[in-house]
């Protein structure tokens, strides 16, 4: 990917996500020169691309702004909702369709695979960040080449000693976000056309990924309270060759689970015995709602097959895409396929990112964080156990953002999607989340956003939509 293709995405990526607002100033050309290591012609290229998307608008003498963007009224039918094909569904085409519906038309988010970016102390990260463009003496290209900024493995490290796990800055290696510590993990360890076992239902991203690098995906089956089928991964592994497993083992995504640290302990056992390498994918990890974080399946590694892979991105700075992996024996080649895939990363972010850890109360931060979600998460399950149709089935999420809704047999989720669109909320359908073809009748909703009456009311007329489609799908049968 080009340059200033590249920067653009991660403008782009910043709004998508609601770090910049409609309306908000953006950085200058000087500053975003000086914060991503890139010359003035490659942010000139990045933004004149933006601005032809419409995304960014300049104001001469001013600067560079987000585009405010037109909203709907409420019930407006979402012209997006016409691009939807109820018959075929493309994954990665219906979560943009989700994204660009939240974006441009003020859609409420209840399908967002984000959290809130109203959570996290944006603010006062972005003043660290903007503090360095006048202090070249803390970054430069030099340092930020793989495995990343000291101060900011540092950090990480005392958060995995916090944790009982004796992990070293060494051991870490900083990353675009955790889809791309994912991605560097398995190209450390597979090659194409290698089978790569994964949850079903789990999350979406990682079949993706899995299948742009040439590799194949073989679905296991997950249960929604204590993960991966470990038979079936046993009875898997006994008739091809696995190469990695990829999973969740706290708050997978969308079940909300937490895999019983037995469980833990016999997965990793069996893949060292088998020598099979386990790419743990653990960005909620920090959002449990007990008192004690559990602990990931790398605490049970002892040969260096479990590489483990988290960010900051649901924890303290969505937008920011500042990712780690943790990759044992895989290290070094991970660390070398990072600087041949990206050079490096930029280094004003992570460094942002170390100080708020150690000037700021990062726990304290994260107290709180867990505190609203928890919240969140009772209000919601209260307002759909109330609105939505009687059969309705709930997970129990154990930490997270997400609920996963099990509605009554006969309705289709697809609809439901789209006749939510069609009212200006969006929801996420369980087909998304697995090849296979049972999970027509489930939905994932997003508990991230800050209650408000806006967001129960959306709540209530999904249950409300649900309830009307049964009552035609009864009806029809009559």
């Amino acid at each position: 990917m080009k340059l200033y293709v590249s920067f653009a995405a991660r403008i782009r990526a910043m709004i998508d996500e609601g770090v910049l607002r409609p309306g908000d100033k953006i950085f200058s050309v000087r500053q975003a020169s000086q914060k991503y290591g890139l010359s003035i012609s490659t942010v000139l290229r990045g933004y004149l691309l933006l601005e032809q998307e419409g995304i960014i608008s300049s104001h001469p003498q001013s600067g560079y702004y987000v585009t405010p963007r037109k909203r709907l009224q409420r019930h407006e039918t979402s012209p997006l909702s016409k691009d939807i094909n109820l018959s075929e569904v493309d994954a990665s085409k219906l979560v943009l369709t989700t994204l660009k519906s939240i974006r441009e038309f003020g859609t409420v988010p209840l399908g967002s695979p984000f959290p809130d970016p109203q959570l996290f102390p944006l603010k006062k990260i972005h003043q660290y960040e903007k503090a360095l463009t006048d202090d070249e003496g803390e970054w430069g290209v030099l340092s930020d080449l793989p495995p990343g900024n000291e101060m900011l493995r540092q950090q990480i490290a005392r958060r995995y000693l916090a944790n009982g796990m004796d992990v070293s800055p060494d051991d870490i290696v900083i990353t675009h976000g955790a889809t791309e510590a994912i991605t560097l993990c398995l190209q450390a360890v597979a090659k194409a056309g290698d089978v790569i076992a994964l949850e079903s239902p789990g999350y979406y991203a990682l079949a993706h990924t899995v299948e742009r690098l040439g590799m194949k995906v073989a679905e296991l089956r997950t249960d929604p309270d204590s993960g991966i089928d470990l038979d079936a991964l046993r009875a898997t592994a006994g008739n091809v060759r696995i190469a990695a497993v990829i999973l969740t083992a706290n708050f997978q995504n969308p079940l909300g689970f937490v895999m019983p640290d037995a469980k833990k302990q016999a997965l990793v056992a069996f893949l060292e015995e088998q020598q099979i390498p386990l790419i743990e994918d653990d960005v909620y990890g920090e959002l449990y709602f007990s008192e004690t974080a559990p602990k990931p399946a790398k605490a049970f590694d002892r040969s260096g097959l479990v590489l483990h892979c988290a960010s900051f991105s649901k924890s303290l700075a969505p937008g920011y895409r500042v990712g780690w992996t943790v990759a044992g024996r895989y290290r070094q080649e991970v660390e070398r396929l990072m600087f041949l895939n990206s050079l490096s990363m930029p280094s004003a972010p992570q460094i942002a990112i170390a100080k708020f850890m150690q000037r700021d109360s990062f726990e304290r931060h994260l107290k709180q964080l867990r505190h609203t979600l928890r919240s969140q998460y009772v209000l919601i399950r209260n307002v759909i156990e109330e609105s939505f149709p009687a059969g309705t089935q709930l997970s129990a999420p154990k930490g997270g953002y997400v609920i996963w809704v099990n509605l009554p047999a006969p309705l289709d989720a697809l609809k439901l999607y789209r006749a939510a669109i069609d009212n200006g909320i969006t929801v996420a359908p369980g087909t998304i989340f697995s090849r296979k073809k049972d999970l027509t009748h489930y939905i994932r909703l997003n508990f991230s956003h800050l209650w408000t009456l806006a967001i129960e009311q959306a709540v209530r007329q999904v249950g409300a939509l649900a309830c009307g489609m049964l009552a035609d799908a009864g009806n029809g049968e009559a």
